[in-house]
């Protein structure tokens, strides 16, 4: 019986917000751009990478922590990284599972789980 009541006593609040939703004006946000409604779209004045060079730097930074050639062949897909976001080449967590010793200031190395790296 207090269930009852409790839905009872919602029904009103619902009501209202449904009431106001239904009369506020749908173009309030029309203006504002909204990322991933219109992938195909960007907004005026949005940056453009226009080049994007990968120098030596770059694949030491990428490479960071993995043996010295030959680099397994699963690495290739660095020669079509771009510029967008991947966590390949950026530190991970800490401790036993920083295994390309991103960390090694902060640690020293102590306590990986793959030691010798």
């Amino acid at each position: 019986m207090p269930q009852d009541l409790t839905r009872k006593a919602w029904l009103p609040v619902f009501v209202t917000l449904a009431a106001f939703l239904a009369v506020a004006p749908a173009n309030a946000l029309a203006d504002e751009f909204i990322a991933g409604v219109e992938p195909s779209l960007r907004p005026v004045g949005a940056p453009v990478l226009l080049s994007f060079t990968k120098d030596a730097a770059w694949y030491r930074n990428a490479l960071h922590g993995i043996e010295a050639p030959p680099y397994p062949f699963s690495l290739r897909f660095l020669e079509d990284q771009g510029a967008w976001y991947t966590p390949f080449n950026r530190p991970g967590l800490t401790g036993p599972y920083d295994i390309r010793n991103w960390h090694s200031s902060a640690s020293g190395g102590a306590g990986r789980s793959v030691p010798g790296r």
